[in-house]
């Protein structure tokens, strides 16, 4: 079990630190809160007590015959500070302890992670510029804000990352390093295929489960390629992340970066057909009347493609593959899932069942892992859970 503070500070982010807060409880940690009185303003500290199991107290001045600030310190193995204010890392790039955040800061040699959050102008100041660079030089890690939709009706720099990216930082901090030396590429998300130019093919995956095997693995210490296929950008430090959109743009990018890699882990749901001839401009209810026959013809089947690659050059990656299936049992599932482990002549295949809308877009999963050397292995949980025994059969 990891000591684990977590810093909240005055913004409108300060809502998203509930998310965090669940993610390393759900790891099993212990996790200490320590809102600002401003951070306060933003969330309740009976909302930080209860997903943390930990009472919380702002007040430096209470307890003060524990020396709390200093306990506080002294046990922590990380401190995570999510959101970070741009007056907050003013105050802590200048050694200002006023509140009990500051004082834990400074009385502790626990390595520290920032994750600021604020608006694009006040990032991008040249006061909070200089702050940062004054952070990391210190050895802070700064987790640096991403593109989106900020308060208000506009949109830039400055957005708090998603709390998975900032945990996912967090333990790559700390925690196992069992995965340092390994190359591992991942797919993730759903590829499209155009109808015309407005409409298009797809499914209904979300890529988390691809994002949360990426995440882990460079937490582990490996060196990850993310292939994401229509997900938003993954911008955390140890991955590598590749846009594509069509099975055919996967197609390519896998085969052109998959010498060099111990592993793939082909997680993206990919379309099995296309449009054959799709047109080039927009197809008009009008013109067609109330039904329309499009002709689809068959995407190569890229898994097996690359496996044979891998087998035919002689290659050292493992192969994982995924299979999304609606079945009546396990029994079956277990079936389907060993069919594919054959077809597609991988070393792996971790097989879901997706009936009545299970797992797609859902923070937790369950699969059945199944593999040359071991038979079949249940698993449950969050995705992050899922992505690790993932990773432990694989490397084991």
């Amino acid at each position: 079990m990891l000591h684990i503070v977590l810093g909240v500070t005055g913004g409108i982010a300060a809502y998203k630190a509930t998310g965090l807060i669940r993610l390393f409880t759900k790891a099993g940690d212990d996790v200490k809160v320590i809102p600002t009185e401003n951070a306060l303003r933003f969330i309740g500290a009976t909302t930080l007590e209860a997903l943390s199991h930990n009472t919380v107290d702002s007040d430096l001045y209470t307890d003060v015959a524990d020396v709390k600030h200093v306990n506080i310190g002294q046990q922590a193995d990380l401190i995570v500070v999510a959101p970070a204010t741009a007056n907050f890392i003013a105050k802590i790039a200048a050694g200002i302890a006023d509140d009990l955040l500051g004082n834990t800061i400074l009385a502790s040699n626990a390595p520290i992670l920032i994750a600021p959050a604020m608006h694009s102008e006040m990032w991008l100041n040249p006061a909070t510029v200089a702050n940062i660079a004054v952070l990391k030089a210190r050895g802070y890690k700064v987790l640096e804000p991403v593109e989106g939709r900020l308060t208000g009706e506009d949109s830039g720099i400055g957005r708090l990352p998603d709390s998975e990216q900032i945990y996912s930082a967090a333990m790559m901090m700390i925690g196992k390093k069992d995965l340092v030396g390994k190359r591992i590429l991942v797919t993730a998300g759903g590829t499209q295929e155009a109808i015309d130019p407005v409409r298009y093919i797809g499914n209904r995956s979300s890529g988390k489960q691809g994002v949360a095997i990426a995440m882990r693995a460079a937490a582990r210490g490996a060196e990850v390629t993310l292939i994401g296929a229509n997900i938003p950008p993954v911008q955390v430090p140890g991955i590598e992340f590749i846009s594509v959109r069509t099975a055919s743009d996967l197609d390519v990018s896998l085969n052109k970066n998959i010498a060099s890699y111990d592993a793939l882990i082909q997680a993206a749901a990919i379309s099995d057909f296309k449009v054959a001839n799709p047109p080039s401009k927009k197809i008009k209810r009008g013109e067609h009347g109330d039904s329309i026959s499009l002709d689809l013809v068959a995407n190569p089947d890229i898994l097996a493609g690359i496996t044979k690659r891998i087998s035919a050059e002689g290659l050292k990656c493992r192969t994982v593959g995924f299979a999304a299936e609606t079945v009546e049992s396990a029994e079956e599932l277990v079936q389907l899932g060993k069919m594919k482990l054959t077809s597609k002549g991988c070393d792996m295949i971790v097989a879901n069942d997706v009936s009545n809308g299970k797992v797609f877009d859902l923070d937790t999963t369950s699969a059945i892992i199944l593999s040359k050397q071991l038979q079949e292995k249940s698993v449950s949980g969050s995705k992050t859970d899922v992505a690790n025994a993932i990773l432990d059969i694989l490397f084991s």
